[in-house]
């Protein structure tokens, strides 16, 4: 009997802009020479195919044994949510293979020598001097706080060992500081260079939309020049760590955390409490039986709304936190806390029509629905059942 190669799936986040999915798996290809009796395949979290589902289904029908590598700087709510998730799933489905979840980059001495070879490669082609050159450190940006603690982390890392003036740092989405912000800081010292290191694996939308944000600045101030290095891509201390986090877990080395909790594995039955509808249900009943437990001063009847917001960054860049900040607002100053809750989400799947919203338990899903329809949400949809009706999703109903 031939034996079956052990299966490995990289997983990226996936980008619409294409040349951006190419240089991933452009980058999965030449990985692949570095890795033997193995069967490399790639996988995408949303945006691109194949994804993360389909790639497991295939690897698992003709594998023993399935190892998912996440491809993602940092543990955000991808890594942490949508991939133990959908693992549980081919757990289920698949009784008979072995699964098992690395740990993504992090934060690893490899990252921070690369990142200071791509600094250096733009300090030589500006042509100045670095302790006159400041470097502005640009980080994606996440709506989890522990994946922008490990980016800072990081910068602390390289400014300790940097022979540039300063290094500062920002986030090009969802959080603060924001790019603007960190230049108007950086260019009051009168650099002569400043190198905005974007600390992205690949280019795509991101690298577009930071060189959009730089040029009023170029053109403002033009007695300091301005660089925009080179993403990470593919580098050989990539590869090598990439091999290390595969190799750490194969023996029996660290997995990923969020694969190994009580909540996502099948732990005292606890795995039925998880993944969408159940999650739903389990909220339901919980808020149903929790005023019925011993007397407590916060007891209270279940609430009557919940309004989900999308919070990645496509719905965030069309002011979906600005809308869920005037909703709670709104519900705060009106008394209504115990009625209504408004939660932040991850992807709701319906990107490019953003900022989507969905309100529970009427099953109604808002499309486009931006700051200005806060007001129509809460007095006419939750306070009386009445839709908004110029901003109903007539295809997800």
């Amino acid at each position: 009997m031939i034996e079956k190669k052990k299966a490995v799936i990289i997983v990226g986040h996936g980008s619409r802009v294409q040349q951006a999915n190419k240089e991933f798996e452009c980058f999965v290809d030449q990985w692949k020479q570095y890795i033997t009796g193995h069967e490399i395949a790639h996988a995408y979290i949303e945006l691109a195919q194949p994804d993360l589902k389909t790639a497991l289904d295939r690897m698992a029908s003709t594998s023993s044994e399935v190892i998912v590598l996440p491809f993602f700087l940092f543990a955000a709510g991808h890594v942490k949510n949508d991939l133990p998730l959908a693992v549980a799933e081919a757990r289920k489905n698949f009784p008979q293979v072995q699964f098992g979840v690395a740990v993504p980059l992090g934060v690893h001495p490899n990252m921070v020598r690369l990142t200071a070879t791509r600094l250096e490669e733009a300090s030589r082609q500006l042509n100045k001097k670095k302790e006159k050159t400041s470097v502005l450190m640009i980080g994606r940006g996440s709506s989890d706080p522990d994946a922008n603690s490990d980016f800072c982390k990081l910068v602390r890392m390289l400014e300790e060992t940097s022979p540039y003036a300063k290094i500062d740092y920002c986030f090009i989405a969802i959080v603060k500081p924001k790019v603007e912000e960190a230049l108007e800081r950086l260019v009051r010292d009168a650099p002569e260079a400043i190198i905005l290191q974007p600390y992205l694996l690949f280019p795509g939308r991101l690298v577009q939309q930071l060189e959009e944000l730089v040029i009023p600045y170029v053109e403002r101030y033009p007695w300091i020049s301005f660089k925009i290095s080179k993403t990470l891509g593919e580098d050989p201390l990539i590869f090598d760590l990439l091999k290390e986090r595969l190799t750490d877990l194969e023996y029996g080395g660290k997995p990923l955390p969020c694969d190994t909790c009580q909540y996502r594995v099948p732990l005292n039955h606890i795995q039925e409490k998880v993944g969408g509808l159940n999650s739903l249900l389990w909220s339901i009943r919980h808020s149903f039986t929790h005023n019925q437990a011993m007397p407590h001063s916060h007891a209270h009847a279940p609430i009557k709304k919940h309004v989900l917001v999308c919070g990645n960054v496509d719905c965030v860049d069309q002011g979906s936190i600005r809308l869920l900040e005037t909703l709670r607002r709104l519900i705060k100053e009106n008394g209504l806390e115990k009625q209504i809750k408004v939660t932040k989400t991850s992807c709701l799947g319906c990107c490019g029509d953003g900022p989507t919203v969905a309100i529970y338990p009427d099953g109604i899903w808002y499309r486009r629905c931006e700051e200005k329809y806060a007001e129509d949400i809460l007095w006419k949809h939750l306070m009386k059942d009445e839709l908004v009706a110029e901003i109903v999703d007539q295809i997800i109903q």
